[in-house]
């Protein structure tokens, strides 16, 4: 199955209450489409799904409304995995070139790639070689260097998440995003705060958890952080972004069905509705095959392939409503423009931050990551349990 919508189409009469229970309202009403400008279509026909909705606030009278156009790239790998390093890499930024133009031609101001986008996710084999090729400098390296030119002629903040080697400290690698400013410039840089330890997920061979914080990047266009990949199976991660002030959380993934596909529509909204803020969801697409096998000691065979990320990329709002996906097999981009006044107008709603109770929770985990922490339980204390 391609896509939800596509299953939908089924039951016409249904559609609108069906959208509604699937994807929430904003501002009681469904999502509005966004035009695709004539440039996006016709470079959408080089087989990538394209989509653009539009997220609305309500009207103010003092507030202007603070309008925002998000892009979110999904993308397969773009030859075999048995190609040089570098015939790998050009394939891959070759896509992402055109999905970047698509994106500027539809005015998008903030952009966002998915987790390692410059190279297939070869995390699963546990080989270092040639695969640490693919790493580089955040500040200096190619995919940086090529990303600060489209940044500043298109006027756009782009998010790349890549392998960095980190020169300064002895070559080690860590997941990294590097946010480009829309001058060409480098605003800073994020990291992976959690690492992953499960199925083919084999990351610790790699890299270690960030030591950069919760990082959030003031840009022309709003307040924007980075939660990368298995960061959102980490509600503290989430709650920490949105207490620094964020507007606009990426989530830059690399996640396959098989593991996680029924979770992937939850976690992304959630966050945005607990938090206040806008969550842009992105996952790689297609499956990507290595040369040589490799198991994970989870009892499955011997297999030289991760599995089927599904793309599905989509974006969340605070006030539960959310766009459709991308496309399951196909790489794509989706533009969403926003108000970000709405996070305010949540936030005042609800009233989730003023109802936190953070000071609670603060001398709780205080007394938790102690060595002598004993857990609260209150037992019967008439002994039948």
């Amino acid at each position: 199955m391609e896509n939800i919508e596509k299953a939908l189409e089924k039951s016409p009469q249904e559609l609108k209450e069906l959208r509604r229970l699937l994807y929430g309202f904003n501002v009681g009403a469904p999502l509005e489409d966004l035009e695709i400008s004539k440039e996006a279509q016709e470079l959408s026909k080089q087989q990538f799904d394209l989509k653009g909705f539009r997220f609305k606030a309500k009207e103010q009278e003092i507030i202007k409304p603070r309008i925002v156009r998000i892009g979110l790239v999904q993308n397969s790998i773009g030859c075999p995995t048995t190609e040089p390093v570098l015939t790998q890499y050009m394939a891959i930024q070759d896509k992402v070139e055109k999905l970047i133009k698509a994106a500027a031609s539809m005015g998008v101001n903030i952009l966002c790639l998915q987790e390692a986008w410059t190279c297939p996710f070869f995390f699963c084999t546990r080989e270092k070689y040639p695969w640490v090729e693919f790493a580089e400098p955040a500040e200096t390296g190619r995919s940086t260097k090529f990303l600060q030119g489209l940044a500043k002629s298109h006027n756009m903040v782009i998010v790349s998440p890549i392998l960095e080697r980190d020169e300064n400290h002895a070559g080690v690698l860590w997941n990294t995003a590097v946010v480009i400013g829309n001058n060409g410039n480098i605003i800073g840089k994020t990291r992976k705060n959690h690492i992953p330890r499960v199925g083919d997920f084999n990351e610790s061979t790699y890299y270690m958890e960030s030591n950069l914080g919760h990082p959030v990047f003031q840009t022309t266009f709003g307040k924007i952080a980075v939660n990368i990949c298995y960061g959102r199976h980490h509600p503290l991660n989430w709650m920490t972004y949105g207490l620094n002030g964020a507007e606009i959380v990426f989530n830059p993934c690399a996640t396959i069905g098989d593991l996680s596909e029924p979770m992937w529509s939850i976690e992304g909204r959630n966050a945005s509705i607990a938090n206040g803020y806008f969550v842009g969801c992105i996952n790689r697409v297609g499956t990507e095959h290595f040369p040589n096998e490799f198991s994970s000691g989870d009892g499955k065979p011997a297999h030289k392939d991760f599995g089927h990320f599904y793309g599905s990329s989509y974006i969340a709002a605070p006030d539960a409503s959310r766009t459709p996906s991308l496309s399951r097999v196909l790489d794509g981009l989706l533009v969403a423009e926003v108000d970000l006044n709405l996070c305010q107008q949540i936030k005042d709603k609800w009233g989730f931050q003023m109802t936190g109770r953070h000071e609670i929770y603060a001398k709780f985990l205080t007394n938790y990551v102690k060595p002598g922490f004993v857990p609260q339980v209150i037992s019967d204390a008439s002994g039948h349990f």
